[in-house]
């Protein structure tokens, strides 16, 4: 599938087409399975060490963990009701299950992109919060803060982790990678790749010796959120 496809296969699953739950959530899977096949092919995750996830109606479909990606299939559904409940498949959820319902919880998500992205990694080592090196930075809320560290999977790490995304669709956590959030799956992961690409561009320009980056003001990333909300095509 290309991931032009996973696109309309989200849309499908949004209830714009599909006659019924059971092809939204078919569609909805298809295009969840494209998505963390993605992050693999382009360098944000190895083997399995992130995950995904998307949400028709009161069901969250998760990626299963410890399953390659290029092996996932139609009969490999897997979903959970906003409690945690399996409620679709027999594999079990990803191990970071209590982040991406913690998301869901508290935003309006539609999906969550969650990788161990190496730039993005790297700078969650370095600062608390990635400096504002570019204009994107307005397109996740402002600055992207760093979650402290917390032992992957646990409720601890889905607190510090909703505490960073406060105001914000996208958060480094120390030691560990990236999470973002969008209304869609093509959203989600639009956004951690740009966090990444962010990431890398200061990581390069740190390391010019006798030179710091020069750093956006709050001002100017307000001036660019005004005008990414009239970005894009019009419906």
């Amino acid at each position: 599938m290309t991931y032009s496809r996973a696109g309309e296969a989200a849309e499908r699953a949004s209830g714009q087409t599909g006659a019924d739950g059971g092809s939204a959530l078919e569609a909805a899977w298809e295009a969840l399975v494209a998505t963390a096949r993605r992050t693999v092919t382009d360098g944000l995750v190895v083997g399995t060490s992130g995950n995904v996830s998307v949400r028709v109606g009161d069901t969250v479909l998760v990626t299963p963990s410890g399953v390659p990606y290029d092996r996932l299939a139609p009969e490999d559904i897997t979903g959970v009701d906003l409690d945690g409940r399996q409620v679709l498949g027999t594999l079990v959820p990803t191990s970071e299950l209590p982040m991406h319902l913690a998301v869901y919880r508290a935003t309006d998500a539609g999906a969550v992109v969650h990788t161990h992205a190496v730039h993005a990694t790297a700078v969650s080592l370095l600062v608390p919060e990635l400096p504002p090196v570019h204009y994107m930075t307005a397109a996740l809320g402002g600055p992207v803060r760093v979650a402290p560290y917390a032992t992957y999977g646990t409720d601890e790490l889905a607190r510090a982790m909703l505490d960073a995304l406060a105001g914000r669709t996208g958060c480094l956590l120390k030691n560990h990678g990236t999470i973002t959030y969008g209304t869609s799956l093509d959203q989600a992961y639009d956004r951690t790749a740009q966090l990444e690409w962010m990431c890398r561009l200061w990581l390069t320009a740190s390391s010019v010796p006798g030179r710091s980056p020069s750093l956006l003001t709050e001002e100017q990333l307000a001036e660019v959120a005004d005008r990414l909300r009239e970005y894009g095509q019009r419906s």
